[in-house]
């Protein structure tokens, strides 16, 4: 069964972030990495995956990336502190 993912990145120095979808994290990663991700990652440097939910639907994980871009910026980096309060770059 294919996974879905909804991510959140950062820059190295936790000023921004950035809420994406894929299907293939990996491959995400790497483009966002060689500054064919968006526009927005390649122009603040926003590389770093800090948290990831993985969903069985595309529909889930897309509904999902909808929900955190709607949220405010601090309620994301209370989200991401949750599961990773040390705000360390995840390995996938």
């Amino acid at each position: 069964m294919l996974s879905h993912y909804c991510y959140i990145l950062s820059d190295k120095n936790r000023k921004f972030l950035y809420v994406g979808y894929t299907c293939d994290i990996k491959k995400r990663m790497t483009q966002h990495k060689s500054g064919n991700g968006s526009n927005f990652t390649k122009k603040y440097f926003v590389f770093d995956l800090i948290y990831f939910e993985i969903f069985n639907s595309s529909i889930l994980g897309r509904n999902r990336e909808k929900q955190l871009k709607n949220w405010h910026k601090e309620w994301k980096w209370n989200l991401v502190r949750m599961s990773n309060p040390e705000l360390k770059t995840l390995e996938i």
